[in-house]
Parts: structure tokens; C-alpha cells; sequence
């Protein structure tokens, strides 16, 4: 008998270098076979684990290749757990049979038939659920679920006809793990064909993945360990192992079908119930794991390796029962993916690294000579590699900063791809020194490599495409039209969703024709799992669903731009355009029907309103005369504050700024103030020095008030509401300018004034509004009164023009960084003094001003073409304080 195939007295698995049997021991099967037959069967083990190896290396190319892959974090998955996670189940549960119930082995042209077929199957999945057609995705599935029920047969089978022995009780955990399987796959079925309706969509999710998760893999894991772990440890089997694992087994099928029913009936506490018994199993199950942890501690890498993935599981599974208690089964699609990364890179990935690293040396042949080096090879460097993966785990679970998300993925993939070479090495090795398994090993290796680059190649070079191509596995919608079909064309520009709210009566089959029109890529994804391709560029894709009783939320999954603004919402209305019960109280929750309560809500690059007009920013010269009167009003008044979006402000003479005063120094300014609003208000100008007691007073509705003062210094000065709460009254809109001349302030050829302020969305004076001014959280930023206006309404100048921007802010709270992209200043002035003169060497990026206060900047545009101005401040840039300048030629 060879080492590639001695079980010893320790209940051992093929495929471990260790002491010799002891004949007769308690627990010990022997083997029957000729040393051909093993050495044979090790060859075909060698090009079956080839296949398993390279999943796992597609699995670290899909990581590195991120979005440029549609459905990105779905073929991660996948292609780790349905490649080579499926294909390792397939290839060693077999062989463990074989092994342990000394059964006749099936004919190996079979046994290689149902792994070729499973793999096919599964690159149909993964690309028809990427690109498309959905039925082949379906069709994929079911040819992977059929080949798992004739697997699981012919574990049957062979236990029927083998003789009693101590080790029986492993082959009912496969025979289990692959009904879990074909419920698995019908699950997945039913997502990928859209037959369930869509308000199921995310408890069917829930479920899938549970019913593979614990039931595929970890039933398969649960009964591989019974054997496998004293043997790694290289010791004999527990005592408590075989009624453990028969009473383990009795509580994990019941548990984890209660808990399936659990998320697909919407019953949290019945899955709660039914994950706290699989548990249970598992815990049942692990006893003689810990009773030969006590006996005999890891000494070698695939030792530790199980050892953590087993403690990993166990903490998936407290997480997992934890997540369900905790988020109604509804959202359990959502809140299982704060686990998954636990499960995946913690307890299954640690396990199947484990596993291989024990028993990869052993299936390579070649001697003792051989085996002990292919091991050392396996071994270098693992105290780093599985301190890497450990540590990985914790930073891609819980909420850590991006950099620190970041290193973990580098971590695990290090740790895997460094694993990777390794086991080709070792698998690649003795084929190199027998041609003739060279050309198997070759075909299997090319086709999982180029069922790797068929995804990669189509979704790099996939036009933008409609219908159920568009879409991912778990982004197909659900059930058939119940309603009236509507199609709704959705862009994708300037960081922002439009439109951002789409109403649709429940049933409603809605078609979103989603297009690209922006220069960086982007994608859509929906709450309940829909989402298209990253799109660049003038590409589309088509996402259906049936609008549910419920608000569906859209967004962006690249990084930073949900955030940023990228995100819609479906929302469901009854016939007379109200939104259904379900939906009010939703948005009472969130905003009180309030429009303003989110600065996602304005998208900035929607057309403003048909007949608005944008402040005028052109600044006239100083009149003539040393006095200078004018008459503000009070007044509220309803006014567009960024595109689509009006709301009451507070005013003088009923626009935001109020008027802009101009002059030279020493002139005097005689105003007359009016309220003609509901409340007090009141005037002070910044540009007049004078005892703030009567002239700046408050005065109520209907009175009236004359304010003079002379302005003794140049500058560009604010003027705002005196009224306390000052901040309430600025932030609403009650401020302007005044800009006093410079001595000798040269002529140029163009004049603008730009007064930025805060934007608070809200009923003035409301909590809501209130609470957003005292802690600093403006929902946008303003040029001359509304957010990103003169994107809409371009500033004017020509190319070789002198053009002067004088820029006031108004805060309440902050200030500016004004820039103009495109074209330096040469030319600064700032709070009554130059700081730049263009006749110097020198220029100029930006104006910082503080709140309150003034200057102006000269440039000139060096040619033809759009040149953006921005506080460069980039959150308030983003968030409208943005604008441009169409330059013409000369």
C-alpha cells in the first residue's frame, strides 16, 4: 500500500504521510487494493485538484479586475464557491468513500464526466448571469444540480454496497450537503428566471445563500473534518466521533431547513430558531474536534490552517444568527452580506487551503523523496500567509476606513495568490516528468482558463445591451407583468441619477433604459438586486421589475459616488398620484415629507425650471455723484434654489443677494429700509463704521427705517439681516454686497460679482432647518442665490478679455476658495488691499476669503472654450458652488 493511500489507525483519509497502519486497531479501515490502483487513482486526483487550483486563481483575477467586470462582487462569489469550492466537494467526497467504506471506486471516466459537466455548467452560470440571457444562466444551474444529485447517487450507491464500518457516518453528511445543493440550486433558479414575484426577491437571496453556505459547504466541511482534522493532526479518531456526528447530522438537516423556511416565509424568529439548532449541530459536531485539539496540537501548516477556519465558521455562524434576529428576513439579502466576507475569507477559503496543503503533497507521487519536498514547498512562508488571511478578515468585515478595507483585500489575496503558484507548482511538477499527462492537465487548466477570459473578454467589449443581459443573477427581476408596462429613460451625468424619483402604481412592469452620458463610468443597482453593467461612456442597459408596494432605491455602486449624490428612488403611488401607505410612513421616517431633507435629493445637472432667470452678475460701474440712494425691502418670496427645486426665502427686494451697492471711497450711502415681511428685520453694513444701536436695529412688519453711512474704505463688503438669530436670517438669504472702488482701479473689459452662500433646505425656521444651521450641515452652496445656476446660464466673456470677479462670502458658517480651472489670476485683491498686481512675475490659483469677507480677482482667458469657477473647497464645488464661463473668440 502506498502513503498516497494508507488510512491508519487514526481513521485517515488518503493522502497524508504518516506512520504506518496499525492492523486491527480500533477504528482502522484497511485497504484492500494494489499499489496500481492507488497510484493510478492519484494521477487522476492530481489533474481533477489542477481544476480546483486554477478556480482559485480566476477567483484572485476577478478580485484585481474589480469593475471592469459586470456584477463584480457576484463573480467573486461565484467563481470561488461555484468553481472551486464545488469542484473540491465533487472531487474529495468521492474519494473519501472510496477510502473510507473500502467501496469499489466508480469508473473513472464517470467520475471525470460529472466534474467536466459541473464545470461546464458552471461557466454557463457565470457568464449567462453576467451577460446574459437569463436562461442560460438557468440552464447552467440546473446542469450543476443535476450532476450533484448523480454524485450524491452514487455516494449512495456505493454505501450500500460496502461492508459496516466505523467510518459510514460520514458519507449521510455528503449525501446531505447535496440535497442542500439541489435546493440551493432551485433557489437560484427561481432568481435567475424572475418566476417569484419581486417583493421576494430578497428573502429567495437570503435563502440561497444560506441553503449553499451551510448546507453544501458546510454539511460537506462538517462530515470531511470528522476524519480529516486527526489526521492532519496525525493521531487517532476521537471516541465521541462516530455518535457525535449521527447526532449532529439529526439536528443540522432539521436546523438549517427551518431556517430556509424561516427567510423565505418572512418569519425572522423561525429562522433565528432554525440557525440557533444548526448551531447547535455544528458545536455537536465539532466535540471531537476539540477532544483531539486537547490531545494533540497543530504542527504543521494545514494544522493551523483548518484551526482557523474552523474557529472562523464558528463565528460566522453567531454572526449569521445575530444578523437575522436583528433585520427583519425581508432585508436578510442585505444584512448577509455583512457576513459573507466572514464566511468566504475566514471559514471557507481557510479550509479548503487547509485541506489542499495536507493533502496536495500526497496526490502529486513521485516517492518519499518527492512528497516531503513537495510539502516544504506548500510550507514556505505559511506563518505569514495565514497571519495575512487572518488579520484580512476582521478589516473586510467590520467598518473600518477605506485604506484599511483596502490592506485587507491585499492581505487575502496575497495569502491565496501566493498559495496559488505554490500548489501549481507542486501539481505541475510530476506532470512535466510524465508527457503523457501533460495533455489532460492541459485541456482541463485551458478550459477553466478560458472560461475565466470568456467573462473577462465580454464584459470588456460588451456593447451597451437591453433586456436581461444587462442584468446580474441576483439583479433578475421577478415575476410576471401585472401591471401596466411603462419605460422610463434614466441618465447617468454629472455624479447624479436623473431622474432622481420615478412614481409608478404598484405592479407597474417598469423598463429603465439606463445611458451613460457622463465621462467617467457607472452602473445602476437597485435594493432589490437589479443593476446593470459598468457603462461607459454613451453605453446603456436595460434593468425590468414589477414597482413594489414599497420605495425602491437606485444608486452607483462605484466608490464615493452614492455618496456623492449618485442615487434614485422608485417610489409606488396609487392611481390618484399618492404614495401608498407603505411608502408615507417610510418617507415620514426619514424626512417628514420634508423635499429638503437630504442634499442627495438636488440634482444639480437637472434643467431649471421653465422661466427662471439667473441673478444678474454683471457689476456696472460706480455712478457718478458722492451720494448714492436706495430703498431694500423685506420681503419673503418663493425662489429656485438649485434645478427643480423652489423654496420660501427670506429676501431683500425679493432676491438672493439682495441689490449689489457700488461706489468710491468716501461716497455716502442713504438707504431706506422697508419691511414688508411677516417678522423683524433688520440691516447692517459692513462697509459703514458707525454705532450699530439705532441704525441697525430690528424693526417689525410695516415700519420702515433710514440707514446712512460713508464708506471710508475700498473693499468688497457684506451687508446681511441684523436680526438674531443672525445665522437663521443669513442662511435664508438675507445678505448682499457692497463693493467700494479702489483708488485708481484700472478699467477692464468685464465686471461680475459673485456673493456665495450656504444653502439649508427647509421650511424657514423649521426644527429641521434649525438644526442643520447650528451644526454646519448646509444641504448645497450658492453663487448669487442658486446652486450650480450658471452651469445652467453660462458667465460671458472672449478670449484676450481683462475680466475682474469680485466674490463676497456670506457664510453664515463658511467661506470660499474661489478658482477658475483653466486659467491663473494675475491679479489679487483681498480685504481692502492688493496681494497680487499683474504687472509682477507672479499669479495667483485661488481667493480664500473667510466668512464675511471680500475682494476681487483679474484674469484673462487665454483662448476659446468652457472654463468652470469653483470653491475649490471640492464638498461645496459638488454641492453648487459651481458655475462656468463660456469664453467665444475675440
Amino acid at each position: 500500500m502506498t502513503s498516497a493511500e494508507a488510512p491508519t489507525g487514526s481513521g485517515q483519509p488518503p493522502g497524508a504521510p504518516t506512520r504506518p497502519a496499525t492492523p486491527g486497531a480500533p477504528g482502522t479501515p484497511t485497504s484492500p487494493e494494489p499499489p496500481a490502483k492507488p497510484r493510478r487513482r492519484a494521477s487522476r486526483l492530481l489533474k481533477a485538484n489542477a481544476v480546483v487550483v486554477v478556480w482559485l486563481g480566476l477567483t484572485v483575477l476577478a478580485a484585481l479586475a474589480g469593475d471592469a467586470l459586470p456584477a463584480p462582487r457576484w463573480l467573486l462569489v461565484h467563481l470561488f464557491l461555484l468553481g472551486a469550492v464545488t469542484s473540491a466537494i465533487l472531487i474529495w467526497s468521492e474519494h473519501f468513500t472510496v477510502t473510507l467504506l473500502h467501496a469499489r471506486p466508480p469508473d473513472h471516466r464517470w467520475s471525470a464526466a460529472r466534474l467536466g459537466t459541473a464545470n461546464a455548467g458552471a461557466a454557463v452560470v457565470l457568464v449567462g448571469a453576467a451577460l446574459g440571457p437569463w436562461w442560460a444562466a438557468a440552464s447552467g444551474a440546473s446542469v450543476v444540480v443535476a450532476v450533484v444529485v448523480w454524485h450524491t447517487a452514487v455516494l449512495l450507491r456505493m454505501r450500500r454496497r460496502a461492508l459496516p464500518g466505523p467510518f459510514a457516518h460520514v458519507v449521510p453528511w455528503y449525501v446531505a450537503a447535496g440535497a442542500a445543493l439541489a435546493a440551493g440550486g432551485l433557489l437560484g433558479g427561481l432568481l435567475i428566471a424572475r418566476i417569484a414575484p419581486s417583493d421576494a426577491h430578497e428573502r429567495l437571496h437570503a435563502a440561497h445563500a444560506e441553503v449553499n453556505v451551510l448546507g453544501w459547504i458546510g454539511l460537506a466541511v462538517l462530515g470531511t473534518l470528522f476524519t480529516l482534522w486527526p489526521t492532519v493532526l496525525r493521531t487517532r479518531v476521537s471516541t465521541l466521533t462516530r455518535k457525535a456526528s449521527r447526532t449532529a447530522l439529526r439536528l443540522a438537516v432539521p436546523g438549517l431547513a427551518v431556517a430556509v423556511l424561516g427567510l423565505l416565509l418572512d418569519r425572522r424568529w423561525v429562522a433565528a430558531a432554525g440557525l440557533a439548532l444548526y448551531a447547535t449541530a455544528a458545536a455537536v459536531a465539532l466535540a471531537p474536534l476539540v477532544e483531539t485539539l486537547r490531545r494533540r496540537r497543530p504542527t504543521t501548516p494545514a494544522g493551523w490552517t483548518l484551526a482557523a477556519g474552523v474557529a472562523w465558521f464558528e463565528v460566522a455562524l453567531v454572526a449569521d444568527l445575530v444578523m437575522v434576529v436583528v433585520r427583519p428576513a425581508a432585508q436578510a439579502g442585505r444584512a448577509l452580506e455583512t457576513v459573507l466576507p466572514l464566511v468566504l475569507a475566514g471559514f471557507v477559503a481557510q479550509t479548503l487551503l487547509g485541506s489542499l496543503s495536507h493533502l496536495l503533497p500526497a496526490i502529486a507521487g513521485g516517492g518519499p523523496a518527492r512528497l516531503k519536498r513537495n510539502a516544504a514547498l506548500l510550507e514556505r512562508g505559511w506563518q505569514v500567509r495565514l497571519a495575512a488571511a487572518n488579520l484580512a478578515v476582521p478589516l473586510l468585515v467590520l467598518p473600518v476606513p477605506g485604506p484599511l478595507r483596502l490592506l485587507g483585500w491585499t492581505l487575502l489575496l496575497g495569502s491565496v495568490t501566493a498559495f496559488v503558484v505554490l500548489a501549481l507548482a507542486v501539481l505541475l511538477g510530476p506532470a512535466l516528468a510524465d508527457r503523457p499527462a501533460v495533455p489532460a492537465i492541459a485541456g482541463m487548466l485551458l478550459g477553466c482558463v478560458l472560461t475565466g477570459a470568456a467573462v473577462v473578454v465580454a464584459a470588456a467589449n460588451a456593447p451597451g445591451t437591453t433586456g436581461p443581459a444587462a442584468t446580474t443573477l441576483s439583479g433578475e427581476a421577478s415575476g410576471a407583468v401585472s401591471g401596466p408596462a411603462r419605460t422610463v429613460e434614466v441618465t447617468l451625468v454629472g455624479m447624479r441619477i436623473r431622474p432622481s424619483t420615478i412614481e409608478a402604481p404598484p405592479g407597474t412592469r417598469l423598463t429603465l433604459r439606463v445611458t451613460n452620458r457622463d465621462g467617467q463610468r457607472h452602473d445602476l443597482r437597485l435594493s432589490t438586486g437589479q443593476s446593470t453593467p459598468m457603462l461607459d461612456h454613451g453605453q446603456s442597459a436595460t434593468l425590468m421589475l414589477d414597482t413594489p408596494a414599497t420605495a425602491v432605491d437606485g444608486w452607483c455602486t462605484v466608490v464615493g459616488h452614492r455618496a456623492a449624490g449618485m442615487s434614485m428612488r422608485i417610489v409606488p403611488v396609487t392611481p390618484a398620484g399618492t404614495a401608498t401607505t407603505a411608502q408615507a410612513t417610510h418617507d415620514g421616517q426619514m424626512s417628514g415629507h420634508d423635499m429638503s431633507a437630504s442634499a442627495d435629493r438636488l440634482d444639480l445637472t437637472a434643467p431649471m425650471s421653465p422661466g427662471w432667470k439667473p441673478y444678474d452678475a454683471t457689476l456696472r460701474p460706480a455712478p457718478g455723484g458722492t451720494e448714492h440712494r436706495i430703498e431694500i425691502h423685506a420681503r419673503e418670496a418663493e425662489l429656485e434654489v438649485a434645478p427643480g427645486v423652489r423654496q420660501r426665502m427670506w429676501t431683500f427686494n425679493g432676491t438672493v443677494p439682495g441689490p449689489v451697492l457700488r461706489g468710491r471711497v468716501g461716497d455716502v450711502f442713504t438707504v431706506t429700509f422697508v419691511n414688508d415681511a411677516g417678522m423683524g428685520h433688520g440691516l447692517d453694513f459692513h462697509a459703514g463704521a458707525l454705532a450699530p444701536d439705532r441704525p441697525m436695529r430690528t424693526i417689525q412688519p410695516g415700519e420702515r427705517l433710514t440707514y446712512r453711512f460713508r464708506a471710508d474704505f475700498a473693499g468688497a463688503w457684506l451687508y446681511h439681516c441684523s436680526t438674531m438669530p443672525m445665522s437663521q436670517h443669513i442662511a435664508n438669504g438675507m445678505y448682499g454686497a457692497v463693493i467700494v472702488d479702489p483708488p485708481d482701479l484700472p478699467h477692464v473689459d468685464r465686471e461680475y460679482v459673485l456673493v456665495q452662500g450656504e444653502l439649508h433646505l427647509g421650511e424657514p425656521g423649521s426644527r429641521t432647518q434649525v438644526d442643520k444651521i447650528v451644526q454646519g450641515r448646509p444641504d448645497g452652496w450658492m453663487f448669487n442665490g442658486t446652486a450650480a445656476g450658471y452651469d445652467h446660464a453660462p458667465l460671458e466673456a472672449k478670449a484676450g478679455e481683462r475680466v475682474r470677479i469680485w466674490a463676497v462670502a456670506a457664510g453664515p458658517g463658511s467661506g470660499t476658495s474661489l478658482h477658475v480651472v483653466g486659467a491663473p489670476y494675475d491679479t489679487v485683491y483681498k480685504e481692502g488691499a492688493y496681494t497680487l498686481k499683474k504687472d509682477g512675475p507672479g499669479g495667483a490659483q485661488a481667493l480664500d476669503l473667510a466668512p464675511a469677507q471680500g475682494g476681487f480677482v483679474e484674469l484673462v482667458f487665454p483662448e476659446p472654450g468652457t472654463y468652470p469657477i469653483v470653491d475649490h473647497d471640492m464638498r461645496h464645488a459638488e454641492a453648487g458652488a459651481h458655475g462656468v464661463f463660456r469664453v467665444s473668440a475675440p
